[in-house]
């Protein structure tokens, strides 16, 4: 079978993952610009409240993502196709073998597809509430410096790092793996409070891409389609090293087996799907 005949038959059999990734990022960029606008636009009550207390304000934004974040990991949609929400993630879980490649492919397309749909939502919308520099789309940019974007690569591998590292140990942990979605939402409220001045802290190529096509500003938009990418294919080079190849369950930021709230059966491990041929 050629690889666009594998396509369309994934596309035919699995589209409801797809469309959930869609769903969830869009849902990540709708939130992530709205408690922005709450937080930063001057007209806001609660950034009235904080005028001056930067870090308040970032705490809460980060508060906010963590429970952004649990929302989409454990939604039923969001067992359903993993959860992954980012193009790099997908691509770490697809070098691991736990997504095939015509998933992979249309994982990322929808992925795109959701964050430049938010994004222009956003801006269609809210349009200067959303526009206001204070605000500026939630854009992912390199600090204004010289050495800007090889400071915001350098973050934005580290962050990159970092993040992977800790989702596959926990998906491989017995006892952490059901945890797997808050221990992600924690660490990216502390990168919302510690990192986002160097690189505005993205980690997700396709959440930067949707936001930097609403502003339509591309400053440094290579930086986040390589580094988070690179940053998590090395982790799944040094995991498969010190496990010595052993495989994760699966592939669902939730933790693996079924739920109550969970579409899959215990036979099914999502989101490697059996192919035509039942293999």
């Amino acid at each position: 079978m050629s690889f666009s005949a594998r396509m369309l038959a994934a596309l035919r059999r699995h589209w409801p993952y797809y469309l959930a990734e869609a769903a969830g990022i869009a849902f990540f960029v709708v939130c992530a610009g709205s408690l922005t606008m709450l937080l930063e636009h001057p007209a806001s009550p609660v950034r009235q409240a904080l005028q001056t207390n930067d870090l308040a304000r970032h705490m809460l934004l980060g508060a906010g993502m963590v429970l952004v974040i649990v929302c989409i990991v454990y939604s039923p949609w969001g067992k359903r196709s993993g959860a992954h929400i980012n193009p790099a993630v997908t691509l770490a879980f697809w070098h691991l073998g736990k997504v095939r490649t015509p998933d992979a492919v249309w994982y990322v397309l929808g992925q795109v597809a959701g964050a430049i749909g938010a994004g222009q939502l956003m801006k269609f919308v809210f349009g200067e509430l959303y526009a206001h520099p204070t605000v500026n789309y939630t854009v992912t940019q390199p600090v204004g410096l010289p050495r800007g974007e090889a400071l915001a690569f350098g973050a934005e591998f580290i962050i990159s790092f970092i993040m992977m590292g800790v989702l596959l140990f926990a998906l491989h942990s017995k006892r952490l793996k059901n945890l797997t979605g808050w221990l992600i939402g924690a660490l990216l409220a502390v990168y919302i409070v510690v990192e986002t001045p160097y690189s505005g802290m993205s980690l997700n190529p396709a959440r930067t891409l949707g936001t930097a096509l609403a502003a339509d500003s591309y400053r440094g938009l290579w930086v986040y389609w390589v580094a988070p990418p690179l940053a998590m294919w090395l982790v799944t080079v040094l995991f498969r090293r010190f496990y010595h190849g052993e495989a994760l369950d699966c592939a669902v930021l939730a933790g693996c087996g079924p739920g109550i709230s969970s579409p899959h059966t215990p036979e099914e491990e999502p989101p490697v799907y059996p192919d035509e041929n039942g293999e």
